[in-house]
């Protein structure tokens, strides 16, 4: 593939100078105000909605959805798209019902939350967990992924040099502190969202032309619903005995309606609701802000479809009818770098622009949420109880140094293998056990005043366990088909429950634990929040927010169904 060109190159340039320019002088303006720990961790009290709701999604998209969500489209369609969706549902269940009960507690960080409801063994057991998981889990494989796809466009020399740039890139950016991520955010979300549309645009172009359409981009969405119409189909049909390995292949990946019951809400209201990384954005605001900039991140999500999933699409048929010869072998990975192949001057810098925004954004948050766990929930508890402000923030941004260190040091060679998986499938490995455990965890100690601290650790190891025997051994053991799952062949011939449902199942099964243990327990626990049925009321502006969220989605589902 041709590599960049001088013009190019001038747009990521100008990219760079725009970005750290800004962040600079939200850094300045920061620092003649004030510079104390909450501050610098949470940006408390100045963050707008529209900075939290910008501030979520540029965190939340990297080259990971770029890359493997573009490549879901070209394998399954468009009911991959069902995560973003089901996130825009998500993030109004936790505007109403999670934030004020975070805001009300005065909750920082997620193990702070597990401490005041539970004790601090349980927060201790998480923290540790987490600090492992963001270091070596995320931030290795958006460091890794991220190069690896800039260095595809840009000619595929400079991956080492790559992994540097962006690592020093979100450093700083991140050494400012969290306004400094809230407000650069805006500016990395802008980027992004024009040049996934550029690019998306193009490639319906180049759908439209394939077919003697003209450069006519609603020609070239029409075209490929009639050549494709297998992939614009949200729900997907269970498996028959004369169901081809593909379909079965598709569906294990996204099992229908029963999906709907299951897994997905598990991973969106785990990952926007009991995320550290995601729900830091908003714990420094007030209850409207806070509410209002979730929403405003659900309206965001409705268009992410678009940016990172619809080249996918548009590849798959291009490829389909011989007009993507880059495109060897179809591999869904390289679905989305097919297409950018395509893009003409200038735009291509564009790309490699919104590429890098979108993972210096995920970096810089992560790095942040590493930063405030170690710091508040850490060093300031078991390390340095008397820790004055400046030195509280001195020690995040000495966290925030190591962190970055250790995950260039462990991505420069690959030594975790994240090549070899896959970056998506790296992520979703090391994260997807444990969720039905931390989401069961937290929902009933939300909302349930009887939960104890032993259910909670007996919560997270079980969901643990469970999910480990759903994925693995539960077909082997019970028989492929029972009254809880169907267990389908993968590749190798080895059956498996979608992975989905064996979350949803693992939850389930989890949740029954902890009420049982719990039940044992005082009526009500000691540490229980008591939550007031007001602060769960909304105000107008927001209820026709949700209101229209809905109702977008629902359309979407009627058309596609």
């Amino acid at each position: 593939m041709k590599g960049l060109e001088f013009a190019d190159y001038m747009v990521v340039l100008v990219y760079f100078i725009i970005v750290s320019s800004y962040g600079i002088w939200v850094y300045n303006r920061k620092k003649a105000v004030k510079t104390d720990s909450k501050d610098y961790f949470l940006a408390e009290g100045s963050l707008t909605w529209w900075a939290i709701g910008a501030s979520l999604i540029a965190s939340n998209i990297s080259a990971e959805q770029f890359i493997g969500m573009s490549g879901e489209g070209f394998f399954v369609g468009i009911a991959v798209a069902s995560y973003e969706w089901v996130a825009a549902i998500a993030l109004i269940i936790i505007a109403v019902w999670f934030i004020p009960i975070y805001l009300k507690n005065k909750i920082y960080t997620m193990p702070q939350f597990l401490t005041r409801r539970y004790n601090s063994t349980v927060a201790l057991i998480m923290a540790i967990f987490w600090l492992f998981l963001y270091v070596f889990v995320n931030l290795t494989s958006i460091l890794y992924l991220g190069a690896v796809a800039i260095n595809g466009l840009v000619g595929g020399e400079y991956l080492h040099t790559l992994m540097v740039g962006l690592a020093v890139f979100a450093l700083i950016i991140t050494l400012g502190g969290m306004k400094v991520i809230g407000y650069t955010d805006v500016i990395q979300v802008a980027v992004l969202i024009i040049g996934g549309l550029a690019t998306s645009y193009l490639a319906l172009t180049m759908v439209s032309e394939s077919f003697g359409l003209g450069k006519d981009a609603i020609a070239g969405f029409g075209a490929m619903m009639k050549d494709a119409p297998e992939h614009f189909k949200m729900i997907l049909d269970k498996p028959t005995e004369g169901t081809s390995q593909n379909d079965i292949n598709k569906y294990l990946v996204l099992p229908g309606l029963a999906m709907y019951a299951a897994g997905q809400w598990i991973v969106n209201l785990n990952y926007w609701g009991c995320n550290q990384y995601i729900t830091q954005r908003a714990l420094g605001a007030d209850l409207q802000t806070a509410r209002t900039g979730i929403l405003f991140a659900g309206f965001l999500k409705l268009l992410m479809p678009i940016v990172v999933m619809l080249p996918g699409i548009a590849a798959y048929v291009l490829h389909k009818n011989g007009h993507l010869p880059t495109l060897e072998g179809g591999s869904k990975d390289a679905a989305y770098s097919a297409i950018l192949a395509f893009l003409p001057t200038g735009l291509k810098g564009l790309a490699v622009a919104a590429l890098t925004a979108a993972i210096v954004a995920s970096l810089a948050g992560k790095l942040n949420s590493i930063s405030t766990i170690f710091t508040l929930d850490l060093y300031t508890k078991y390390f340095n109880k008397e820790a004055t402000e400046k030195k509280m923030v001195w020690v995040g941004r000495m966290t925030v140094l190591v962190a970055i260190i250790i995950a260039v040091f462990f991505t420069w060679e690959d030594a975790l293998g994240i090549g070899g998986e896959g970056g998506f499938t790296f992520i979703q490995k090391y994260t997807g056990f444990i969720s039905p455990g931390v989401f069961a965890m937290f929902i009933l100690g939300m909302f349930w005043k009887r939960t104890t601290g032993a259910a909670a650790i007996a919560g997270v190891i079980a969901g643990f366990v469970l999910s480990i025997f759903f994925n693995q051994f539960a077909p082997q053991t019970f028989g492929n088909e029972t009254w809880l799952w169907t267990a389908f062949p993968n590749n190798d011939g080895v059956y498996e429950i979608p992975f989905l449902i064996c979350m949803g199942w693992s939850f389930a099964f989890t949740m029954a634990l902890m009420i049982g243990m719990s039940l044992f327990g005082p009526k009500v626990n000691p540490n229980a929040f008591h939550n007031d049925p007001e602060m769960f009321k909304v105000k107008p502006r927001i209820m026709v927010m949700i209101i229209l969220t809905i109702l977008i989605i629902a359309a979407i589902y009627a058309k596609f169904w």
